[in-house]
C-alpha cells in the first residue's frame, strides 16, 4: 500500500482540520508534551462560529489558546485530568475544571464508561515507512482516546521523539482522518536545584534501597532529588518501572546503574507511560530499544508493577494528618494538581516482595498569611481537602526529621510516629490535638 499517497490525501492546514469540530462536541487533546499547538490555535480562531465545545487535556505546559480567546468560558470549557502550575492558576480563575481520577483507570474511563470523544488531536512524530505514527512522549491513555474518537487529527512535529513499546504506543494512518504539519520545540521542564532539606530527606530514602531494586519516581523536586542521589550512591543493577520518565533516570543510566537486569517483568527495559523533562531526556527516548512505553493501565496497575521484587516507589505530598491520611493534590478545596498515580504506586510498592512505598515531604512550608512557616503535619485534614492516599494505604513517611512505617499500626501508634516527623516547634500542639482526638495513649513518648 502507498502510505505516502494516503498521507498526502489527508494532509490539510490546521484551519481545515478543525472544521471537523461541530457545536456541542467533546474534543480531546493529547496532553503533556503531546498537546497540539497549531490545532489548538486554529480551534481558538473558530470561537465566533462555535458553541458548547468541551475540551479535555492533561497537565498543560503551554497556555491553551482556546482559553486565551475565551476568558468567560462562553464557548470553550476546558477540563483537566492533572493540573500543572499554569493549570492551577487557570483553575483558581474559574477558567479550567478538574477531572478526578486514579491514573491507572484513565484508559478504562474511555473504554468502559464510553466517554464521548468527537474529535481527538495528538502531536506525533513523522510517520514511518509502514504507515504508523507514534504517541511519542505521552502513551498514557492516547490509544484508548483514539479508539473512542469519531475523528482523529494528528499534528506532525519533527521534534517529537519516537517511543518504543511496550504496548499501545502506535496509531496507523488508516485510522487518521486529517494530518497537519507543525514543527516547533517541545516544552522543556528542567528539574529545580535541590535544597539542603531535600537532600536530607533523600538520604533517608536512599539508605532503604537495596541493589537490584526497581524504582518509581513521582512528579516533583523531591523524588527527582532522590533519583540523583541514587546515581551518586554505591547502589547497582537498578530498574525502572514508573509512570513519569524524568531526567533522574537518564542520570542513573549515565552513571551505569540503570540496567533493569533484576526486574521480573520487562527485564532489560525501563517501563514508563509519559515523559516530561529536558531536551537531552527527549533525545534519549527517541527510538531507544531499552525503553518500553506502555498505556498507564499497565504501568500503574498494582498487580503488574508488584511482580517486580524490591519495587521502591517515591512520591511527595502537600499535608498529612495524625491518622496517616495523605493529601497530595489540594489545599482545602483548592485543587493544586491531581491524584495521578500516587495511590497506584502506594499500593503496588507495598504489594511487591521486598517493596517499599515512600511519601516524602518537608516538615514545614511558608505561610503566606503570616509571613512565617506552618506545619505540613496537621491534626486532621481541613474540610474539603482531598485524601490522595488513605490512612489504610500509608506505608513509609519521610521528612528531614526522620522516617516512619505506618503499616499495621493503631491510631495512637500512628499519632506518635507522625508527630515525630513534624518540626519540633509544632510537636506540643500536635500532641494536644492528638489527645483531643482520643488517639494519644498515656505511654506515648516522642523521641
Amino acid at each position: 500500500m502507498d502510505y505516502q499517497s494516503m498521507y498526502r490525501q489527508k494532509l490539510v492546514t490546521p484551519d481545515e482540520a478543525v472544521r471537523a469540530v461541530k457545536p456541542g462536541d467533546w474534543v480531546d487533546y493529547g496532553g503533556f508534551c503531546n498537546t497540539p499547538a497549531a490545532l489548538d490555535a486554529a480551534l481558538a480562531r473558530r470561537k465566533e462560529e462555535l458553541s458548547d465545545i468541551k475540551v479535555r487535556t492533561t497537565l498543560s505546559l503551554r497556555m491553551p489558546e482556546v482559553i486565551k480567546v475565551d476568558s468567560k468560558r462562553e464557548v470553550f470549557t476546558v477540563s483537566n485530568w492533572h493540573l500543572s502550575g499554569l493549570d492551577r492558576k487557570l483553575h483558581d480563575q474559574g477558567l479550567m475544571s478538574y477531572i478526578p481520577m486514579v491514573y491507572r483507570n484513565k484508559p478504562h474511563f474511555y473504554r468502559k464508561s464510553n466517554l464521548p470523544v468527537d474529535v481527538a488531536m495528538f502531536v506525533v512524530p513523522p510517520m514511518d515507512k509502514h504507515g504508523y505514527f507514534n504517541f511519542g512522549l505521552t502513551v498514557s491513555a492516547s490509544r484508548a482516546i483514539a479508539d473512542q474518537a469519531k475523528t482523529i487529527i494528528v499534528e506532525v512535529n519533527e521534534q517529537m521523539p519516537w517511543s518504543r513499546g511496550g504496548a499501545e504506543e502506535l496509531l496507523h494512518i488508516s485510522e487518521v482522518d486529517y494530518i497537519v504539519e507543525h514543527t516547533q520545540p517541545l516544552p522543556i521542564v528542567n528539574p529545580a536545584p535541590p535544597s539542603e532539606t531535600d537532600k536530607a530527606i533523600a538520604r533517608k530514602i536512599v539508605e532503604e534501597i537495596p541493589d537490584g531494586a526497581a524504582i518509581q519516581l513521582g512528579i516533583g523536586g523531591l523524588p527527582n532529588t532522590v533519583g540523583n542521589m541514587i546515581a551518586e550512591s554505591d547502589l547497582k543493577e537498578l530498574g525502572c518501572h514508573t509512570e513519569m520518565l524524568v531526567d533522574a533516570y537518564l542520570t542513573l543510566f549515565k552513571a551505569g546503574k540503570l540496567t533493569n537486569s533484576k526486574k521480573n517483568i520487562d527485564r532489560g527495559k525501563s517501563s514508563w507511560t509519559f515523559c516530561v523533562g529536558s531536551q537531552e531526556l527527549y533525545d534519549w527516548v527517541d527510538h531507544n530499544p531499552a525503553l518500553a512505553a506502555y498505556a498507564v493501565s499497565y504501568t500503574n496497575a498494582p498487580h503488574v508493577m508488584s511482580q517486580n521484587d524490591n519495587l521502591i516507589t517515591i512520591n511527595n505530598c502537600v499535608e498529612i494528618d495524625l491518622f496517616g491520611q495523605i493529601s497530595s493534590e489540594s489545599a482545602g478545596t483548592r485543587q493544586i494538581s491531581g491524584t495521578g498515580g500516587q495511590l497506584d504506586f502506594l499500593t503496588g510498592g507495598f504489594m511487591s516482595k521486598g517493596g517499599k512505598s515512600f511519601i516524602c515531604f518537608t516538615a514545614t512550608c511558608a505561610d503566606k498569611s503570616t509571613g512565617g512557616i506552618r506545619s505540613r503535619v496537621v491534626p486532621s485534614l481541613p474540610a474539603g481537602e482531598t485524601v490522595t492516599g488513605p490512612r489504610t494505604q500509608a506505608h513509609y513517611l519521610v521528612t528531614e526529621y526522620g522516617k516512619v512505617n505506618l503499616s499495621g499500626l493503631s491510631t495512637w501508634e500512628r499519632a506518635e510516629k507522625v508527630i515525630s516527623l513534624a518540626h519540633p516547634d509544632f510537636r506540643d500542639e500536635l500532641v494536644k490535638a492528638a489527645q483531643e482526638l482520643n488517639i494519644w495513649r498515656w505511654s506515648n513518648k516522642l523521641k
